[in-house]
């Protein structure tokens, strides 16, 4: 199942608010529109329209991952407010009893909660699992009690035949239950079997009302009765409790009193019942769920199918063990003990001793849910569920481990990216690290960064590029980074105006736009550079026809749009500039390089410092004027006709001895001004790309400048004879420019695989012979007249 796009805009649009209120405590633990509610309310509305959708393929899997989810999140927010706050202080249960012995057992369990830090929260979790619980069965509506066996019993004593065989005599609810061991009419044990079972369910989803409520509807107050024995006494003028004076009495206080006073007395029966083996098994498994206990704990288990069951059935036990446990060490109160409690007072017990006895029944409570993580369960998802281990560890305080574990999985591989549960668990744990942080509930760092970075990886998947800034920016040193490296993965999919408004979005979520924008630069290039072909081997021909540019020349090109964006960076622009060109230079692709020097703001010439990388950046400027004047010449060229009228081939000479003259002072002053040569012993990469850089260009300079003097001798307005023709002294006089030593311009000429000192020489040669046309034997001839 892929989560529909507005499910994580939803997410991140309550993450966004909650990390601008994220110093409001208050706020973020809210019932109603704090962090975790909002979230539980989004994969509740999620998991509706799935179920409503149910043909567009989700699988139950993927149902019951997104519902363990929101459950998770509820479960959450049961716990994290009370362990985010201090508690008000409540008075001890010793103190209550020895000021009133007659205080009410519902008053003193109370207090007995509030002492105990984990009983108070496995409380909340009982709460949490009767919310969570799957919804209560509803049996057949019956129009009478045993309506069946009661026609049976009356035919037989209308008739004087006695009973039929097997069929109880009585209509007592314990007469299937004596010793002669009749039985009901089918239809009524059908009916019998199936109110038990929904009765068991009402009691398993906290819903004791309605249970008692259905015991009427089927006519069975007594078993009303039995279940209203679990609600513990109490009586609210003997409870010390203040009142509101303007609230109306409700019935139970005009009675005075309400729940059951001898509720030890109730337990007791309720234990035995389940123990019975006489009894019906739903019988025996509802007695079992009203008072749950360690003697009763197998058959209350044997009911549990669900993960969820076996949890509730152990916190019930726990919960019940510890209230019992600490009343019957109080001396139990009137209510329970009679006068003699009353006489004799409550046990003294050091406080020394009373945290012993609390730290030692903690550890136990501990080790005894730590137990279901390798609970068996037969329906559901199992105990080991990501999010069952989430759930038991919330409830056991051991986040970090949580999420620690989590994190070794995502490493080792455990999970698998593709399956359909993965973006659930993945953003779940997500923003649960989020939630903890916001809230200051300690995270492992490592552990974080591990599980937000393969939640980024969901959201690439997901096409929700729009997000990655606020995810990234959590990852605290690491989100420049790791966003930078969200924008490298864009490569060429995105054009220069969504990669602007990208790199926007890491200012609007708190990251350093200068610092992610030269680091996306940076991991581009390097990206760029491991898989480009390295400078060296042959000199590139810049006469070859060129390919077309490759996506890796592209991808590489493209990588200076991120620091061009932004003034603060045009220092870095100018350093990956630099790199860049030397690249492209030495390796013939003279277009790209003069289409990266055309993507550079203006603003980069102005920059001095340092002053290698300036001087270096302004002779590309140089080398680009001469390239582009060099081409106009022969656009210029090219416009020759052999028919034209006297003025269109006199303007058409001007312009071209204009652009002739113009490439020579260009070309000549590029060469004697020491071009791409630096002070460098180090023989470090960029003293090797610069030398062949002069390698390439130099001899291709040198020899189109003397055959552009040299083929356009004819076309020199006002020549008389070869021995006045100024452009071919120019390209003689070329010669000794590159002969002299000050220039060592034939130095360049040193690479075998490039243009050869013995091309130029014999381009020479030619022009000398043209100049001895007109007669004598001086070869110098031209450049004395």
């Amino acid at each position: 199942m892929a989560d529909a796009p507005d499910f994580y805009s939803s997410c991140a649009e309550v993450l966004s608010v909650c990390q601008s209120s994220k110093d409001d405590l208050v706020a973020l633990l809210d019932p109603e529109t704090g962090f975790a509610p909002r979230i539980r309310q989004i994969c509740r509305d999620q998991l509706a329209e799935l179920e409503q959708n149910a043909s567009g393929g989700v699988t139950q899997g993927e149902l019951d991952a997104l519902r363990m989810e929101a459950n998770t999140w509820g479960l959450l927010q049961a716990l994290m407010p009370a362990r985010k706050t201090e508690p008000e202080p409540m008075p001890h249960p010793r103190t209550l009893l020895s000021e009133n012995p007659y205080i009410p057992t519902s008053t003193l369990a109370q207090a007995i909660m509030n002492s105990s830090p984990l009983l108070s929260e496995l409380v909340v979790v009982r709460e949490w699992l009767h919310e969570t619980a799957p919804p209560p069965q509803f049996p057949e509506v019956t129009t009478g009690y045993w309506k069946f066996t009661k026609h049976s019993v009356m035919q037989s004593l209308r008739t004087g035949s006695g009973p039929r065989d097997g069929l109880v005599k009585e209509m007592d609810p314990d007469a299937v239950n004596r010793e002669d061991r009749r039985a009901l009419a089918a239809d009524d044990a059908g009916s019998e079997k199936s109110l038990t079972q929904a009765l068991y369910s009402f009691v398993r989803a906290g819903r004791l009302d309605e249970a008692v409520e259905l015991c009427r509807k089927a006519h069975q107050p007594w078993r009303a009765a039995s279940i209203r024995g679990s609600l513990l006494f109490q009586w609210r003028a003997l409870a010390n409790e203040p009142r509101d004076e303007d609230a109306m009495e409700d019935e139970d206080d005009a009675e005075g009193w309400q729940g059951n006073p001898r509720r030890t007395l109730w337990k007791s029966t309720c234990t035995r019942a389940a123990l019975n083996p006489s009894l019906p098994d739903p019988e025996r498994t509802l007695y079992a769920a009203l008072a749950p206990c360690p003697q009763t704990s197998v058959i209350l288990k044997s009911a549990c199918r669900t993960w969820e069951d076996h949890l509730w059935a152990q916190i019930s036990i726990l919960c019940e063990e510890k209230q019992s446990s600490e009343v019957f060490r109080l001396g139990g109160g009137f209510w329970e003990r009679g006068l003699s409690m009353v006489y004799e007072g409550v046990p003294e017990i050091l406080p020394a001793a009373e945290d012993a006895e609390e730290e030692e029944w903690e550890k136990e409570a501990t080790g005894t849910l730590e137990t279901l993580s390798s609970a068996q369960v037969e329906d559901g998802p199992p105990a080991d569920n990501a999010f069952h281990v989430s759930q038991l560890h919330i409830i056991l305080d051991k986040t970090e481990p949580l999420l620690e574990g989590f994190a070794n999985g995502l490493q080792e591989g455990h999970y698998d990216p593709s399956s359909s549960e993965y973006p659930t668990m993945t953003r779940f744990f997500a923003h649960l690290c989020l939630y903890l942080q916001m809230i200051d509930v300690p995270v492992p760092p490592l552990a974080t960064q591990v599980i937000l970075e393969a939640y980024l990886q969901v959201l690439e998947a997901a096409g929700q590029r729009d997000l990655i800034a606020m995810y990234a920016g959590a990852l605290g040193d690491n989100a420049v980074e790791r966003y930078a490296m969200f924008l490298t993965s864009l490569e060429l999919s995105a054009d220069i105006e969504e990669r602007r408004l990208a790199l926007t979005r890491a200012r609007d979520h708190g990251l350093d736009i200068n610092r992610v924008a030269i680091v996306t630069a940076e991991r581009t290039i390097e990206k760029a550079f491991q898989l480009l072909p390295p400078l060296r081997g042959p000199l590139p021909s810049t006469i070859a026809l060129q390919p077309a540019p490759s996506g890796l020349e592209l991808l590489l090109l493209r990588s200076i749009e991120w620091t061009i964006y932004l003034e603060d960076t045009y220092d870095t622009a100018l350093e990956q500039a630099t790199v860049i060109l030397r690249y492209f230079l030495g390796s013939g692709r003279v277009h790209l390089a003069r289409t990266l020097l055309d993507m550079l703001p203006p603003e980069l010439a102005s920059i001095g410092e340092p002053e290698d990388r300036a001087v270096e950046y302004l002779h590309y400027r140089q080398f680009f004027n001469v390239w582009e004047i060099l081409e106009r010449v022969t656009e210029c060229q090219s416009l020759e006709v052999s028919v034209m009228n006297k003025d269109t081939r006199a303007a058409w000479l001007k312009d071209y001895k204009d652009l002739i003259d113009q490439a020579h002072e260009m070309i000549i002053k590029l060469l004697t001004l020491d071009w791409m040569i630096f002070d460098s012993n180090t023989g470090d990469r960029r003293q090797h790309e610069l030398t062949r850089i002069r390698q390439i260009y130099v001899p291709e300079l040198i020899i189109r400048l003397h055959m552009m003097l040299f083929s356009s001798r004819d076309h020199v307005p006002g020549r008389v004879t070869l021995l006045s023709d100024p452009n071919l002294k120019s390209a003689l006089q070329l010669a000794s420019i590159v002969a002299d030593a000050r220039y060592k311009l034939y130095d360049d000429f040193a690479a075998q695989d490039g243009r050869k000192l013995s091309d130029y020489l014999g381009a020479v040669r030619q022009a000398i012979l043209v100049g001895l046309e007109g007669g004598g034997s001086d070869p110098f001839r031209v450049l004395r007249s």
